[in-house]
């Protein structure tokens, strides 16, 4: 079922921005009274094979344009009269250019119409950060809460990096940590110099990240492999048949004791039963003015047998922040293309090869992961928003085949007076075609790899 949930929230995100995407197209060339034959949602053929498999699940035309929904569901298309495009319809072009074909208008208007795709997904994403941030606010844990309590406890990753259980993270990269979930944001992995600076006993103490550390980020259980709060030994369940269940361990009873050494946090209780050999174990717990003290036949078990509440922090020591319609107008579109400088930075660090390209690239399994396996519309509409600039950068690289390439064969021509050459740019756009596909099934590859627990 949450495969499902996950899927179905990734179709729909999908679809809407690629059908805004394509109205971007479709609108700016009726702005030009170009002929838009064609405005369909998913593709009506094999991508990128225009001749193979032709059938739509759903069509139907009004005035000059069929609209329709294709079965192939990896992207949508706009077929705009005497353009050359994914459909790859060249016989239109031998007879000579009409009015109201995309051929026949000037340079500067067939770029707008290139870019009008992009500028609508660059709109709705910083439409959809304006309404977040205005109508839903910031709520996060507080770091100070967490360092009041005991600070954090290392996890496997953190452990790599030389963060140790106990520690206070005060800093990010020379800055006030405010939020937990900032430990872990893209942005702060992908700076220069990354480090977290920790109180440990009374010392500050810099850690650095390594560039390549948002490598261990790229899949779905790696953040619950970082660092946790501190949490306090309070039984909250018992398991069946276990020595908490023989002995009549209570909700809210505290564990105090462990082995004749006192305890505050769970992980002290976990540490102190680690590799435990013995054949009884000993432990006190505190039970509202009481203290129990038990002893247990212990050999063969790997732990007491008691779940504590993993709440981060109490509902009311989290942190609500509301934001006004002046400062979301703002707030918005600072984070909306907060997430254009962030994919700039992963791009600067492939090409330098401090980042591995394979182990950063997700596609639509850790897409749909990202959604999570229960409908939170909050969530949804974030991820809307992120893929929806996301998909206007990626829309922008100038590899033919993409917005971007298209872009870059006007700009030759607005550049240079003329045309670029019609053999040349079939090439270059069949060549983009067949890197888009290849690109493609590598993604699913590496989806199913990961998915799959390979590295």
């Amino acid at each position: 079922m949450e495969g499902m949930i996950m899927t179905a929230q990734l179709l729909l995100s999908l679809s809407i921005l690629i059908v805004v995407h394509e109205w971007g197209h479709y609108f700016t060339s009726r702005m030009f009274n170009i002929r838009v034959e064609k405005f369909y949602l998913f593709f009506d053929f094999l991508f990128p094979m225009a001749n193979v498999l032709n059938f739509s699940l759903f069509k139907y035309k009004k005035g000059d344009t069929e609209y329709g929904v294709g079965w192939f569901p990896l992207g949508g298309y706009v077929k705009i009269a005497g353009m050359v495009d994914e459909s790859m319809d060249k016989d239109a072009m031998k007879s000579p250019p009409q009015d109201w074909e995309f051929r026949s208008k000037k340079p500067w208007q067939r770029l707008i119409v290139m870019l009008g795709g992009i500028i609508v997904n660059v709109i709705v994403g910083i439409l959809i950060f304006i309404g977040i941030t205005w109508f839903i606010g910031d709520q996060f844990v507080p770091m100070k809460y967490i360092n009041e309590h005991g600070g954090i406890e290392a996890l496997e990753l953190a452990q790599e990096l030389g963060i140790q259980t106990g520690d206070k993270i005060i800093e990010v990269n020379g800055n006030e940590l405010v939020n937990f979930d900032d430990l872990t944001k893209p942005g702060v992995l992908l700076a220069e110099n990354s480090r977290y600076t920790v109180l440990r006993d009374g010392q500050r103490v810099d850690v650095p990240i390594p560039a390549n550390f948002i490598e261990k980020f790229n899949s779905r259980d790696a953040i619950a492999k970082f660092v946790l709060p501190r949490f306090t030994p309070l039984v909250e369940e018992t398991r069946e048949g276990s020595v908490a269940r023989k002995v009549g361990l209570q909700k809210g009873d505290r564990i105090i004791e462990l082995n004749g050494k006192s305890v505050s946090y769970f992980d002290e209780v976990q540490a102190g039963l680690k590799s435990y050999a013995a054949d009884s174990i000993q432990f006190a717990v505190h039970r509202g003015e009481q203290v129990l003290r038990f002893k247990e036949y212990f050999k063969g078990e790997t732990g007491i047998g008691f779940y504590v509440n993993r709440v981060l922090v109490p509902e009311s020591e989290m942190i609500t922040r509301k934001y006004s319609l002046g400062e979301s107008l703002i707030l918005g579109p600072v984070r909306a293309f907060d997430v254009i400088f962030i994919q700039l930075k992963a791009f600067r660090k492939i090409f330098t090869g401090e980042i591995s390209f394979r182990k950063s690239l997700s596609g639509p399994v850790g897409m749909a992961q990202a959604y999570g396996g229960t409908w939170d519309w909050e969530r949804f509409w974030r991820m809307t928003g992120l893929l929806s600039m996301v998909l206007a950068f990626m829309n922008l690289l100038p590899i033919p085949g993409l917005d971007g390439g298209y872009v870059m064969f006007l700009l030759y021509e607005m550049v240079s007076g003329r045309e670029p050459n019609e053999k040349v740019f079939e090439t270059a756009l069949k060549i983009g075609m067949a890197i888009l596909l290849l690109l493609m099934v590598f993604v699913f590859y590496n989806d199913i790899s990961k998915a799959l627990g390979g590295n």
